[in-house]
């Protein structure tokens, strides 16, 4: 009886039927009057073939074909090996260079829980594999997933650097005083002027708190419009009604500073803003740690994660209190120094925004500080002019 499992086998390795009909292991046993074996079996194949496809009978691929078709199946391991090094790549470039790769999907939380999605996936697959682990299919399919991997970043960097503007930004920042980071990236601005950018939202008290030293810094760069006061919001945040200077309406006129802000002032709690450009969503996605308040000075020192201003040192004043906003605005703006003044819990980091402000201008700080009407006070002066000097 023919081995037709064996025929199929030799016939994909390329023999000739006349080869085929002489090995022994096929089985085949012409009469002694047949003088082409191989042509005698080559039309008994032909008519075994025949004979299967008008009864419906599927032909029988040989073990080792069969063999090689199940492999090639999209099993969970084989798909584990390919998402894996896709996610992994995918989250190492993301978290190295935030921006531009990390923008459509950060690194943390999202490709984070991709990767780990994806090596359960493996892992699970492996566990209930009882098939070879290791063949050259898979490693296949793990350097088509590393090549995937850089191909998606690469175009997801490429895209936004070219079509969009984004700056690229490295997941590294040096220490500075008073809870700073700087960065070493090129400057942004705006006309020549350094970039101050606030992302916050008006519910927040610890934005609310820190609103005042960014609005103290900008009216003494230049002349501020369109300021309003008001206070934080309710539960479930903590420091109830804190006083704050809404920011999201201000407009600065100055010849050293530029001022943008992405400010959420809608009802709602824990809603976070949207912002305007790509500038603003990298700076965000980089060093914010998705937390409010953020500021960012030139594009080059951040200050994230924590609050410019305790919220609870304002309390005194809030839900109107004591005169509430009103009140701390003209302690702020005259740096009323009396005893229990709002001005003595703003002052600090008010001086510290505008050191920053003066280290991106690159003026000396006795020109800043003549340079707005009505001028620098002597006690300003001189904490910016310390404060500058430990900013390295």
């Amino acid at each position: 009886m023919v081995d037709w499992d064996r025929v199929e086998e030799l016939r994909s390795k390329g023999w000739e039927w006349d080869r085929i009909a002489d090995d022994s292991k096929v089985g085949f046993h012409p009469d002694a009057s047949v003088r082409e074996p191989g042509r005698a079996l080559r039309g008994l194949y032909h008519r075994q073939r025949s004979r299967e496809r008008r009864q419906g009978a599927p032909s029988t691929p040989s073990p080792k074909k069969a063999a090689e078709e199940k492999e090639r199946r999209w099993t969970l391991t084989r798909v584990g090996y390919l998402l894996t090094p896709i996610f992994g790549i995918w989250f190492m470039i993301a978290y190295l260079v935030p921006s531009p790769v990390g923008l459509v999907l950060p690194a943390i939380p999202y490709l984070a829980l991709g990767l780990t999605v994806a090596a359960f996936v493996l892992l699970f697959g492996l566990w209930r594999s009882k098939a070879e682990r290791w063949s050259k299919l898979l490693r296949t399919t793990v350097v088509t997933g590393v090549v995937l991997g850089l191909v998606i970043s690469g175009l997801i960097g490429l895209g936004a650097v070219l079509f969009f503007g984004c700056p690229i930004l490295p997941s590294t920042t040096n220490g500075q005083p008073a809870g700073w980071t700087s960065v070493n990236v090129n400057a942004w601005q705006d006309g020549g002027r350094p970039v101050v950018y606030f992302y916050g939202a008006t519910w927040c008290p610890y934005c609310s708190a820190s609103s005042w030293a960014v609005w103290k810094a900008l009216v003494e760069f230049g002349s501020v419009a369109g300021a309003s006061t008001g206070y934080s919001y309710g539960s479930p945040e903590p420091y109830v009604y804190t006083p704050e200077m809404i920011l999201t309406n201000i407009q600065l006129s100055s010849s050293t500073a530029a001022f943008q802000v992405s400010e959420y002032v809608a009802g709602a709690d824990s809603v976070f803003p949207s912002t305007s450009n790509c500038y603003q969503q990298a700076y965000v996605t980089a060093y914010s740690g998705g937390s409010i308040p953020f500021l960012v000075v030139n594009g080059k020192y951040v200050h994230g994660g924590t609050s410019l201003v305790d919220p609870s040192q304002l309390q005194a004043w809030a839900g109107g209190s004591n005169g509430g906003a009103t009140a701390v605005q003209t302690a702020v703006l005259n740096e009323d120094t009396s005893a229990g003044s709002p001005w003595l819990v703003v002052e600090t980091q008010a001086w510290w925004i505008m050191a920053f402000m003066a280290k991106s201008t690159g003026l000396p700080v006795s020109t800043l500080a003549n340079d707005v009407t009505p001028h620098w006070t002597s006690a300003t002066q001189t904490n910016v002019q310390n404060d500058l000097a430990q900013i390295h």
